[in-house]
């Protein structure tokens, strides 16, 4: 009898939780949306952003647990993955809206805190012990920057306009099927992978 009180609680807690993830995570896929856009769009299109920022509040939260064998089929594997699918949806909304530079400035901005706050490698319980080092974030956003730049090149007039396009469209959809195939364990004291991290405590 008391278990159905608790449901709505639990969901509750669980709609709540890392609050930074999912404030960050909502911030960006309405940034990609291109709110000034969308307030004068019709209705369906500000349903559709508000079903997305709802879809990016439940996506959001970091995936924090050790690598375990788990099922492989697609739902388990968009649910697992998660946080890569909505900053990679995000940037294909954003590209196909054409939001404004200052929009775009606060989209990468929005996007490199992101993965910054949601990457289990420096912020799990998979990170390597001690204080997270300021490498990963300083490379993050050295990235940020060159792809912005590299955004910003006029090239679509040019007759070679498509080769770009091409080659940044399989770029990126290689990066993506490579960060929901690739299955990495953390690296044990001999430097080979920890087939035992399954059974360690967390810290």
């Amino acid at each position: 009898m008391t278990t159905a009180p608790a449901r709505p609680a639990r969901l509750l807690a669980r709609l709540t939780s890392r609050i930074t993830d999912r404030l960050l995570g909502t911030a960006l896929a309405v940034a990609a949306c291109d709110p000034p856009a969308v307030l004068h769009a019709a209705l369906p299109v500000k349903v559709l952003v508000a079903g997305a920022a709802a879809a990016a509040w439940w996506a959001a939260p970091m995936v924090d647990a050790r690598p375990v064998l788990t099922s492989m089929n697609l739902r388990a594997v968009a649910a697992r993955r998660r946080t890569t699918l909505l900053p990679a949806a995000a940037i294909a909304v954003a590209a196909a809206t054409g939001p404004a530079l200052w929009l775009v400035v606060c989209i990468a901005a929005l996007l490199l805190a992101y993965l910054l706050v949601t990457d289990a490698w420096t912020a799990g319980v998979t990170a390597p012990p001690g204080r997270p080092s300021a490498t990963p974030a300083l490379a993050a956003a050295a990235a940020s920057a060159v792809v912005l730049l590299a955004a910003q090149a006029s090239v679509a007039t040019t007759s070679y306009a498509r080769l770009p396009a091409a080659l940044a469209v399989a770029a990126t959809a290689a990066c993506l099927v490579l960060a929901l195939c690739t299955r990495r364990r953390p690296a044990g004291p001999d430097g080979r992978p920890d087939t035992e991290g399954d059974h360690r405590p967390p810290r």
